[in-house]
């Protein structure tokens, strides 16, 4: 798996976005979302918190496909439920797409999850 992670790091240095994959966890069907990285760490903001269905999928099977452009791995995800790491996800939210937009798409600030690309 190094080298499909080594491949998939490489394309993430160039567009720093990416899909993620999870498992439905009743369906069984693999469910994709586009997402962004920063420094190495995938940091995902569920829209509607928990109640979010793919938040609620990960909590079942931890194990998420992540593609950046043909490159493909699969990462363990953390869910973050502390409020203060939570607040630390939602801050880099706004950084990256403005307070405004985050206040405009996200309904709930319980839950984030986070996974290390390595």
């Amino acid at each position: 798996m190094a080298k499909r992670n080594d491949a998939l790091k490489d394309r993430l240095s160039r567009y720093r976005e990416l899909n993620i994959s999870v498992t439905g966890r009743k369906s069984g069907r693999s469910i994709s979302n586009p997402v962004w990285l920063d420094d190495d760490t995938l940091y995902l903001l569920p829209v509607r918190g928990s109640d979010t269905q793919w938040y609620k999928n990960v909590l079942k099977n931890p194990i998420m496909r992540v593609d950046a452009r043909g490159s493909e791995a699969e990462v363990t995800v953390v869910p973050v439920t502390e409020a203060k790491q939570v607040s630390s996800v939602v801050e880099k939210f706004r950084d990256k797409y403005g307070a405004g937009d985050v206040k405009k798409y996200y309904s709930k600030f319980d839950v984030a999850v986070v996974a290390p690309i390595r």
